[in-house]
C-alpha cells in the first residue's frame, strides 16, 4: 500500500467544515447574524424566517454598516474588525469585549446557503450588495438605499450544497421554537435593543427598545418570560472581586420541572454553563425539591482577562479563572436576595387557588335571577359534619400575637393591621389550616409546612451560631436500623451531635439516641433515624454532614414540626403567624411548597359576582 499524500484542502471546503462547527440549525445562523448586528451598534434587528429557517432568513440592522471595499473582506474566513494588534503586533484573545470575534460565521453561512449582503454606511448615495452561492461570490455592486445606514442579510435554502446536513434538521415547529429561544436569550441580553421576529404571515416576538436601566432590564425580562416573573421575582445584586452579578431570581415557589427558563449572561453574551447552573441549583437547594428547578435571569460582569470565550466555536461555554469565586458569589448573592424577600410567597399561588374555585358548580350554584328560599335544618350528613367539628372557630375580645423580639405575648387590637402582614387567626380548618383575616383579604396558612420552615431556620442559625440545644430523654430510645444504616449513622455520630442529636451503638444494627435537638420537641425517633440513614446513602462519603446539613436539618424539622390533625390554641395560631412574618424564607416549606395562600377581598367579591 503506497503512502498517502497530504494534501491541503480548498478554501471552499474548508469553510463547510467550519459551517459544521458553527452553524448548527437555523438558530445558530440567526444567532451569529444577531450578534454581529448588535457588535454593530444597531438599535433595532428584525428577523423573518420561512419554513422554520429552511428556505429563508433575512435580518436587518439599523447599524453602522459596512463600505462596498469593507463587504468582501468580510466575506473571508478570520477576517474580523472586532480585534486589533498591540504596539507589538500580538493578538489579544482573552481581553474580548465584543460577542463576534472569530470572523468565521458569514463565510460559514455563505458556504452552505444562497446568501445576499446588502449595506450601507451613514452619508452614503448608495447601498452595496453581494451574492454568495455556496461559497462563491459575485462582485460588490450598487444597490438601491436602505433608508437608513446598516446592513440587510438575506439566507436562502440553508444546507443545500450540504445535503446531508439538511437531514438532520428537525420539523418546521422544532426549529421555529429554537428561533424563538435564542431570539428572546439575545432580546434578554440586550434590553436597550427592539426585536421583532417571525414569518411573513405572523411575528412572533415583538419587542420594544427599553432604557439601559434596572427598570428597562426588568420590563424586558416581564416581556419575554411573563408578568409573572416581575411579580415573583427578586432583585440580585452583589460585587465580588472586581466581578458583579446582577439580575432577576424567581421566589421559590415560582419554579419549573426543568432548567430551560434559567437564563445566564457572561459580558452579555447568552451561555449555557454547567458551574453556573450547579450554582443556581446550590443556592436553592435549601428551598426546592429535587425536581423542582428556579426561574432566574442572571447577569455576571467579569473582567474580559478573567473569563475565555474561547472554548467553542458556538461561543455558548466559557472558562473562568477563578471558578470558586464566581461560585460563591451567585450562591451568596441568591440567597442574600431571597432571605430579603422575608416571608413572600409567589402571586401564582393565589392566582392558582382561584382558578381552581369553579363558582356556579356546586348544590348552591349562583343565579343572577333566583327567589329567596327559606332557611331549613341542615341534611343529615352536613350535622354529622357540624357535630365532628371539622372546622373550628374561636372568638376572642383581644386575639394573642407573639412578639419574636421580646418573646411576650402582647395583646392586639381586635381587628387586623398594616403591622400584621399575614392577619389575625380567626380558625382553624380541619385541624391542618389555620384561617386569618388581613386589612383586605385572607389568609389560609398549612400548619405543618410553615412550622416545618420555622424550625428549619431556627436549627440552621443554632448551627451557625453556638450550637444546638440539646434535650436529654428520660428514657432513651432503642433504634433498630440493620446492620449497614447503624453502621451509616454512626459513622457521623460526632457531626450528628453537633446538631443536636446524641448517639450510642447498641449491640448490632441497633442504635440509642440519648439525646435530641430542643427545638424539635417530642420527636419520633425511628422515623427519624431511618430517613437520616437514607440520606447518608446518597451522600457522597467524602462530603460531611456539615456540608449537606441544610437537608439533615431539613429532615429534623419535618419530623419536629406541628403536624397536620393538631388542635391549635388561637394564641398558637397568632404565634405561628408572627413567627412566620419574622422569619426569611417562611412562605414556602423546606420542599418548595407554599406555606401559605393569600385571597384578596376583591378576589374573593369576584368569585360572587360581587364585582
Amino acid at each position: 500500500m503506497s503512502r498517502p499524500t497530504i494534501q491541503k484542502l480548498p478554501a471552499q471546503t474548508v469553510n463547510r467544515i467550519a459551517a459544521g462547527e458553527v452553524v448548527e440549525r437555523p438558530a445558530s445562523v440567526i444567532k451569529e447574524l444577531v450578534e454581529n448586528a448588535i457588535d454593530a451598534g444597531a438599535q433595532q434587528i428584525d428577523i423573518r424566517y420561512e419554513d422554520g429557517g429552511r428556505t429563508l432568513i433575512v435580518v436587518s440592522d439599523d447599524g453602522h454598516g459596512m463600505s462596498a471595499d469593507d463587504i468582501p473582506v468580510a466575506l473571508e474566513r478570520h477576517a474580523t474588525s472586532k480585534l486589533k494588534p498591540s504596539d507589538k503586533g500580538e493578538w489579544d484573545l482573552l481581553n474580548i469585549a465584543s460577542l463576534g470575534f472569530r470572523g468565521e460565521a458569514l463565510p460559514s453561512i455563505a458556504s452552505v446557503s444562497r446568501l445576499t449582503l446588502t449595506s450601507q454606511v451613514t452619508d452614503a448615495n448608495e447601498a452595496a450588495e453581494v451574492r454568495v452561492d455556496g461559497g462563491i461570490a459575485s462582485a460588490v455592486r450598487p444597490a438601491p438605499r436602505l433608508g437608513l445606514p446598516g446592513t440587510r442579510i438575506e439566507v436562502r435554502d440553508l444546507f443545500y450544497a450540504t445535503p446531508a446536513r439538511l437531514k438532520f434538521l428537525k420539523s418546521e415547529r422544532s426549529e421555529s421554537l429554537a428561533i424563538s429561544d435564542i431570539v428572546k436569550r439575545l432580546a434578554m441580553a440586550n434590553p436597550s435593543v427592539g426585536f421583532t421576529s417571525g414569518s411573513q404571515v405572523r411575528t412572533s416576538i415583538k419587542l420594544p427598545a427599553q432604557t439601559d436601566s434596572d427598570e428597562g432590564r426588568l420590563a424586558r425580562l416581564s416581556n419575554v418570560l411573563g408578568d409573572a416573573f416581575g411579580q415573583n421575582a427578586v432583585a440580585v445584586d452583589q460585587t465580588r472581586d472586581d466581578i458583579r452579578l446582577s439580575g432577576y431570581a424567581g421566589l421559590p415557589t415560582f419554579s419549573r420541572g426543568n432548567t430551560q427558563h434559567q437564563f445566564l449572561f457572561v459580558n452579555g453574551r447568552p451561555v449555557r454553563d454547567r458551574l453556573l447552573l450547579g450554582a443556581i441549583r446550590g443556592a436553592y437547594q435549601d428551598f426546592l425539591a429535587r425536581d423542582r428547578h428556579p426561574v432566574a435571569a442572571l447577569y455576571l460582569d467579569v473582567p474580559p482577562e478573567q473569563v475565555d470565550v474561547n472554548v467553542h466555536p458556538a461561543k455558548t461555554e466559557v472558562r473562568f479563572r477563578a471558578p470558586g469565586v464566581v461560585r460563591g458569589l451567585i450562591v451568596s448573592a441568591l440567597r442574600r436576595a431571597l432571605a430579603d424577600a422575608g416571608h413572600r410567597a409567589s402571586t401564582t399561588v393565589s392566582d392558582y387557588a382561584l382558578g381552581r374555585i369553579q363558582a356556579g358548580q356546586g348544590a348552591y350554584a349562583y343565579q343572577r335571577d333566583y327567589s329567596p328560599q327559606p332557611f331549613a335544618a341542615p341534611p343529615p350528613d352536613m350535622q354529622q359534619l357540624l357535630d365532628g367539628q371539622s372546622a373550628r372557630v374561636e372568638v376572642h375580645d383581644a386575639p394573642l400575637a407573639f412578639d419574636p423580639a421580646t418573646g411576650e405575648v402582647p395583646a392586639q387590637p381586635q381587628q387586623p393591621s398594616q403591622d400584621y402582614p399575614l392577619g389575625l387567626a380567626r380558625a382553624q380548618l380541619h385541624e391542618t389550616y389555620v384561617v386569618a383575616q388581613t386589612t383586605d383579604g385572607i389568609v389560609i396558612v398549612d400548619q405543618h409546612a410553615a412550622h416545618e420552615r420555622l424550625v428549619y431556620e431556627q436549627m440552621k442559625q443554632s448551627m451557625s451560631g453556638k450550637g444546638v440545644t440539646r434535650q436529654a430523654l428520660l428514657i432513651p430510645d432503642i433504634v433498630e436500623l440493620g446492620e449497614t444504616d447503624a453502621t451509616r449513622i454512626l459513622a457521623r455520630s460526632e457531626e450528628l451531635a453537633e446538631m443536636g442529636l446524641m448517639l450510642e451503638p447498641f449491640g448490632v444494627g441497633a442504635v440509642l439516641v440519648r439525646e435530641t435537638p430542643a427545638l424539635l420537641g417530642k420527636v419520633d425517633a425511628q422515623g427519624l433515624l431511618r430517613d437520616l440513614a437514607d440520606d447518608l446513602a446518597e451522600y457522597d462519603e467524602a462530603l460531611s454532614l456539615k456540608e449537606r446539613f441544610e437537608h439533615v436539618c431539613g429532615t429534623m424539622a419535618c419530623h419536629g414540626s406541628v403536624r397536620a390533625g393538631r388542635r391549635l390554641m388561637a394564641e398558637e395560631m397568632n404565634a405561628l403567624l408572627r413567627q412566620m412574618e419574622a422569619t426569611p424564607h417562611s412562605g414556602q416549606c423546606n420542599h418548595g411548597r407554599p406555606t401559605y395562600v393569600e385571597l384578596k377581598l376583591a378576589d374573593i367579591e369576584r368569585l360572587f359576582g360581587r364585582r
